[in-house]
């Protein structure tokens, strides 16, 4: 049995890659639609700064990269309203500084060593059954509080102004989305690492949106496209010993790739 066991070990880090997917992708078609990929990509990078507060402070890793994560969320929200900078601007400050800070304090930090490799990139085979239990966990929440705001978070992102004639609590809703990619970027940091997180949003959801005709068809294949690239990744790293987190964000923009040779339709 227990051989059996060790044999299978790579099912741990295939459920749990496939599972982020499953939520990426839903989560990343209200990133293509509100154009907010460098959103992503700034909490990611500014990620980095959970982690060297986990490391200086010996709090859990998983947790201080959840809690930096939503920090940072909650402060860009209202910068990106009130700052004279344009939003990419700001992000891109934002976003290149809290990494370069986390850097240097990882590296003033006398005696604290830490893969910084494997958080820049991910190490999706090292995932172990702790992981992926709390990603499933997560993943089962974030699906229920999408599922329970879809049609005013699909309102609020079609138009603000309209869905709060409405009744929609707009405000409340954008916070539950950045909360929402605040703890996706968390938890996927340790599948494909800082650099490469904001990938897993972006291109299986611009992949999708080739084929869909309606948002819930968006999602779904999204979601599906996602999937497919952690397997076809998965399937890379074993068979030419490729890094798992890279070969899973090349396989899903070469499904790019293919998306735009197909006969195109209307777009969402």
């Amino acid at each position: 049995m227990a051989d059996i066991l060790l044999d299978l070990w790579w099912l741990t880090p295939l459920l749990t890659g496939v599972l982020l997917a499953a939520i990426t992708g839903p989560l990343g078609s209200f990133v293509v639609w509100r154009r907010m990929a460098f959103f992503g990509d700034t909490l990611a990078h500014g990620a980095l700064l959970g982690i060297t507060f986990g490391v200086l402070t010996d709090v859990n890793l998983t947790l201080a990269l959840a809690l930096s994560c939503v920090v940072l969320a909650l402060l860009l929200l209202p910068l990106q309203n009130r700052s004279q900078l344009s939003s990419d601007t700001l992000l891109g400050i934002v976003s290149h500084s809290t990494l370069a800070i986390g850097l240097v304090a990882l590296s003033l930090a006398d005696g604290i060593r830490v893969d910084l490799m494997g958080y820049l990139f991910g190490d999706l085979l090292a995932v172990e059954i702790n992981d992926l239990l709390w990603v499933a966990a997560s993943v089962a929440v974030l699906f229920g509080f999408m599922i329970s705001n879809w049609q005013g978070l699909l309102a609020s992102t079609v138009s603000s102004e309209l869905a709060e004639i409405d009744g929609y609590p707009v405000k409340r809703l954008n916070i539950l989305l950045v909360l929402m990619l605040a703890l996706v970027v968390a938890l996927a940091m340790k599948i494909v690492g800082i650099l490469l997180v904001s990938a897993l949003l972006v291109i299986p959801a611009a992949t999708a949106r080739s084929y869909a005709r309606t948002p819930q068809q968006m999602v779904v294949i999204a979601a599906l496209s996602g999937s497919i690239s952690v397997l076809l990744g998965m399937w890379a790293s074993f068979q030419w010993d490729t890094p798992a987190g890279p070969s899973v964000v090349v396989a899903a923009a070469g499904l790019f790739v293919l998306s735009l040779l197909s006969p195109k339709k209307v777009s969402v």
